[in-house]
């Protein structure tokens, strides 16, 4: 059983992330984090992290990038990992993430997906066979119209695993509008769409001479990253310090 303080836990995460602990007998939320109450949680809430006198083994983050700072300073106060979901942080931020992560453990990634961060090996090898071969490289991501990044963080991460699984010999396309020429065997394409209220479908398309091989994730709802975080959970607990991420989860869940 991993006992779990919720950070942010009335946003519409960590109400969901409440939900499936609920539903699950090897993880229990003790404590959550808000400054908004409406006091229907079953477990206490605070409205700053500094108030939290409540034990725990590892502490979710879904909040704002503006809370992340005495959040960490909790942690590493308490000896308390943490899995930190939060992003849009600054330099100075991440910076502060590295010096913790010398003291606690933290784990980061790009898509708390399980099935996103499989299919990062997935892609490895599937580049490393296909490339040689001729083939080219396509990723195309689709997000709802309130998005504000484009490409997504997912999207460059994948693109990423598959440019260093080659030795880094990639060049990333965003706009192929600007200029009239052929494509180049070493440019990978990365198309980003918005609209309605997809939540996340990233498809890595694999062009060869008179085939065509597409590995595409789709996202139905935010309940897959909410899935995600409370594995991670599990999976930070009694964890030394250092930097892990979702891969990491996937490996252990597949020895």
């Amino acid at each position: 059983m991993v006992k779990i303080i919720m950070h942010g836990c009335n946003g519409k995460m960590g109400q969901m992330i409440t939900g499936l602990c609920n539903e699950d007998e090897n993880a229990e939320i003790v404590a959550g984090v808000d400054v908004f109450d409406n006091g229907k949680n079953a477990y206490p809430v605070f409205k700053a992290i500094k108030e939290c006198n409540v034990e725990a083994d590892v502490l979710i983050d879904f909040s704002n990038a503006g809370a992340v700072d005495d959040m960490l300073d909790y942690c590493v106060e308490k000896n308390v990992p943490l899995v930190l979901c939060t992003t849009g942080l600054s330099e100075e931020q991440l910076r502060h993430v590295e010096e913790a992560e010398k003291s606690i453990a933290i784990l980061r990634s790009a898509n708390m997906s399980l099935g996103i961060n499989t299919l990062f090996g997935l892609l490895k090898n599937a580049v490393k066979a296909l490339a040689p071969a001729g083939f080219d490289v396509e990723i195309v991501e689709k997000h709802h119209n309130q998005k504000l990044d484009a490409p997504s963080g997912t999207a460059l991460a994948l693109a990423d695993s598959m440019n260093e699984a080659m030795g880094g010999i990639y060049e990333y396309k965003f706009d192929r509008s600007s200029v009239r020429q052929k494509r180049d065997a070493k440019e990978m394409g990365i198309s980003a769409v918005r609209g309605g209220s997809i939540v996340g479908e990233h498809e890595v398309i694999f062009a060869g001479k008179d085939e065509v091989i597409e590995i595409k994730h789709t996202a139905y709802s935010r309940a897959v990253f909410g899935k995600g975080a409370v594995e991670a959970a599990k999976f930070l607990k009694g964890k030394g310090p250092g930097h892990y991420d979702m891969q990491k989860v996937v490996g252990e869940a597949n020895e």
